[in-house]
């Protein structure tokens, strides 16, 4: 019998660099806007390659034996499966208004939302059965015989139950599916375990639950205050637009500062107590990032996304400014502004733009994997491979739900 002990912070490991991924994510942007976005599902694949023999758990690194045929099947059975039926729903809802019939249409499109409600649940759980199922370690390999139809309605109920009392209750219904889903995977001949506590979230959510009520009282405060001080020396010429101008200035900093603060806040304690709770034979997990790691973590995001639009919004600028008195005058007299030089300016804008989403995809890889821990024993003399059900196609739910596996 061999025994390995896993212990921060060798147990879980990354060892990739941004340079080194750009290599990769760089070719994969340019082939996937040459083939009309074809190519982003073999890009996904390697991309996956990279990041996960680049990852090292106790002594050996993954390894990713996901095909891009297989994420191009899942995306075409979609399309076929459910793009098209809701197509032709849209066309018969319309027919249906138009015949005098509107509660009949009302009807069916409330079953669409709950069919697509569905769908999202399914996606969740398939997409992390799927990358588990082309996750080896040691050749081995994890995934569930579960089909996911049952969590598909737990989706579905957990979330309206959690929406009654206001959404009060969403850290249960959150953490519930959390305990639901990762309990129905395996890795190996090893069973994973997750029993986290929902109630260990509600003092952050309560925060960030609050926030815009207490925006809405603040900014009338603040408001009310200006108007009676008058603030004569103001551009304003009554205290009436001082108010005004004082309330939507602290409006605007509280949604894009203050709400995206508190569900950060949120996010940090849920991924910590989730995590935390995570358990598969004898090891145990742990995930030690606290808000200020994920307040630079974001702020580093937000850096690369500025950046990068700022580099797609060079090509129109430019465009712009070469002849700006013609674009004025298309734009006044409602010309079409289109022209050989804009066309390629707009393909050459998505380049920065798709370059940066892979970049953030490596830094959240990174992320997780840099503050993850593990604690225990792996025996190998008990490590057989999964006998679990092993999906022909990717994750196209995963696709067109736009949803993660974590």
């Amino acid at each position: 019998m061999t025994e390995y002990q896993g212990k921060a912070p060798s147990a879980v490991t990354f060892h990739g660099s941004w340079t080194d991924f750009a290599k990769i994510a760089l070719p994969n942007v340019l082939l996937t806007l040459v083939t009309l976005g074809i190519y982003r599902f073999w890009a996904t694949t390697r991309e996956r390659q990279y990041l996960w023999s680049h990852t090292r758990f106790i002594d050996e690194q993954l390894e990713w034996t996901g095909r891009g045929m297989e994420l191009f099947i899942g995306f075409i059975m979609v399309f076929f499966l459910l793009g098209l039926p809701l197509v032709i729903m849209q066309l018969v809802i319309n027919g249906l208004v138009f015949q005098g019939q509107p509660l009949l249409a009302g009807i069916i499109i409330f079953a669409m939302i709950m069919f697509v409600f569905y769908l999202t649940g399914l996606a969740y759980f398939r997409a992390l059965r799927y990358r588990l199922s082309r996750t080896y370690w040691r050749g081995i390999r994890g995934g569930s015989d579960d089909e996911g139809f049952a969590y598909g309605l737990s989706y579905i109920w957990k979330n309206v139950v959690a929406a009654i009392p206001l959404y009060l209750l969403y850290p249960w219904a959150s953490m519930s599916l959390w305990n639901e889903r990762w309990s129905k995977m395996s890795f190996g001949p090893y069973q994973f375990q997750s029993d986290a506590d929902w109630k260990a979230l509600m003092k952050r959510y309560l925060l960030f639950y609050l926030v815009p009520f207490l925006l809405f009282v603040g900014a009338i405060m603040i408001g009310v205050s200006a108007a009676a001080s008058g603030a004569g020396g103001t551009p304003f010429s009554t205290a009436g637009g001082v108010a005004a101008a004082v309330m939507i200035i602290f409006g605007v900093l509280g949604i894009y500062i203050l709400m995206p603060l508190a569900a950060l806040l949120y996010y940090s304690k849920f991924m910590r107590v989730a995590i935390g709770a995570l358990r598969i034979g004898d090891l145990e997990f742990d995930f030690t990032a606290r808000s200020p790691d994920w307040i630079l973590y974001w702020l580093g995001n937000l850096a690369i996304w500025m950046l990068a639009y700022g580099a797609a919004f060079a090509p129109f600028s430019i465009f712009i400014a070469a002849d700006p008195t013609q674009f004025a005058q298309q734009l006044e007299a409602g010309e079409s502004i289109l022209s050989f030089g804009l066309v390629i300016g707009i393909l050459v804008a998505i380049i920065p733009i798709a370059f940066a989403s892979s970049i953030i995809r490596y830094r959240r890889w990174k992320f997780f994997v840099v503050h993850t821990e593990a604690f225990g024993e792996v025996n190998l003399d008990r490590m057989t491979q999964s006998t679990t059900q092993s999906a022909s196609h990717g994750e196209g739910l995963l696709d067109a739900f736009d949803v993660g596996a974590i």
